[in-house]
């Protein structure tokens, strides 16, 4: 029974001992074997992996995926027309040789993120300084990212990583010239919609006038041609009336008198005083008798 009792013992004191001797290699991950505080190897491969047994040597692993870092506090940066700028940015790097990069930060990822910030903010004011809020935000926005990553390229290889890219996320004006910055462009968007109403209202006065002197020319030329028209009417009526007439003199003196008469009794208030007997009412009379004619109509 002892005999089975330390066979027992013995044989899970060997597993321990081959499991402490096992470690398995993430594709995501770098191995760095330890021996009694000396990195002895870095295991980079994914798959089973063998050391020896602990405390002879020991296993830390570090992340090889792109890491972020963003800026801990927006401070403010002048650019060469001394405008104050708060720019945030962030960093993408990551780890390409673990001896390195343990031996200048040991195995936290935290103590290399505090000591980048820095050398990112630094670089990132040097940038900056050289051009004008304009260049900044528009045109040599890319410009200055390629230069913060130039200049950090040194720096990143003695801390044994490399810089893949720098973006500015935001650029702002620091708060104490915000105000007048507003300001200012309230005041220029003003006195251009104040540029643009005059030139408007002069424009609709220039169409207006335009308008106006065409109506008068279309109005002159319709009255042109209304009174040709009504020339030629009037002509045509009169040949008309010309030869009617003149097929029967005595018709066409009658058919005058009755005009006469219809253009003179036209309102029933019209009184007029005449002599009976006048050529006026001889339409009236007949062909030579005498009529009596009241004397209001």
């Amino acid at each position: 029974m002892n005999r089975i009792g330390i066979f027992v013992a013995g044989a899970l004191l060997v597993v321990i001992i081959l499991a402490s001797t096992l470690f398995v290699v993430d594709q995501r991950q770098f191995a760095v074997v330890y021996a009694l505080g000396e990195i002895k190897d870095v295991k980079s491969e994914p798959g089973l992996k063998f050391k020896l047994p602990a405390p002879l040597q020991n296993v830390v692993f570090l992340d090889r995926r792109i890491q972020t870092l963003d800026s801990a506090e927006a401070r403010p940066i002048f650019t060469a027309e001394k405008k104050s700028l708060v720019i945030d940015w962030l960093v993408k790097w990551r780890i390409t040789d673990p001896r390195q990069f343990i031996r200048n930060n040991g195995t936290d990822i935290r103590n290399i993120e505090n000591r980048l910030s820095p050398i990112v903010q630094a670089a990132l004011n040097e940038e900056v300084t050289k051009r004008t809020v304009g260049a900044v935000l528009s045109t040599e926005r890319e410009k200055v990212m390629q230069g913060v990553v130039q200049r950090l390229a040194d720096d990143a290889k003695a801390f044994g990583i490399v810089i893949i890219d720098v973006r500015i996320k935001r650029v702002d004006f620091s708060a104490n010239i915000t105000e007048a910055v507003y300001r200012r462009m309230e005041s220029e968007r003003k006195r251009v919609a104040n540029e643009l109403r005059s030139t408007g209202f002069a424009e609709s006065e220039k169409i207006r006038a335009d308008a106006d002197r065409q109506r008068e020319i279309i109005v002159a030329e319709a009255y042109r041609d209304a009174q040709m028209v009504k020339g030629e009417g009037d002509a045509k009526a009169s040949t008309i009336y010309a030869e009617a007439f003149g097929r029967d003199p005595q018709f066409a003196q009658f058919y005058r008198s009755l005009d006469a008469y219809r253009a003179t009794f036209r309102s029933k208030a019209d009184v007029m005083v005449l002599d009976p007997n006048s050529e006026f009412f001889k339409a009236m009379r007949g062909n030579g008798g005498s009529a009596s004619v009241p004397s209001k109509k």
